[in-house]
């Protein structure tokens, strides 16, 4: 099945991209999550609007990956957050949080999608978040949660 990606997708594609993938996880997955659309001749208008917006948000080069990698390393990002009794969270940090508080640490705007939780933080303390600037760069963020 051919299939354009609508949004990122890790290990298939960008948005943008014309991909084949056997029909059961383009039926099930894909299409109903909004991530792709099928590939027929009036979607190339399409394509070319997501490549246009994708090359706006997209790092340029590795050295300007590099460059934001530095920044984004050097950074002390802290987060508060609601908690119960001890260090456990009410719900969760989000990408979207972590974004929003990198911003506000003085660090470059980050897509949410570009950061990758090894699973849930879900208590206060020190957290190591990736960040994907670029194919070939990834920044690792130390995340302090505190209590709010």
């Amino acid at each position: 099945m051919r299939l354009i990606l609508t949004q990122e997708v890790s290990g298939l594609g960008t948005p943008g991209d014309v991909v084949e993938v056997k029909d059961g996880y383009g039926r099930n997955y894909l299409m109903p999550r909004g991530l792709a659309i099928t590939a027929t001749r009036g979607a190339e208008k399409q394509i070319a609007t997501i490549r246009r917006a994708r090359e706006v948000r997209e790092v340029r080069d590795v050295g300007q990956a590099n460059d934001i990698k530095k920044q984004l390393e050097g950074l002390a990002v802290r987060l508060s957050a609601r908690t119960g009794a001890g260090v456990r969270l009410f719900g969760s940090v989000t990408a979207g949080d972590i974004a929003e508080a990198v911003i506000a640490a003085g660090g470059p705007a980050l897509d949410r999608r570009r950061i990758e939780l090894s699973g849930p933080i879900k208590s206060t303390g020190s957290h190591q978040v990736s960040v994907r600037i670029h194919d070939d760069v990834i920044a690792r963020v130390d995340v302090e949660v505190v209590p709010a």
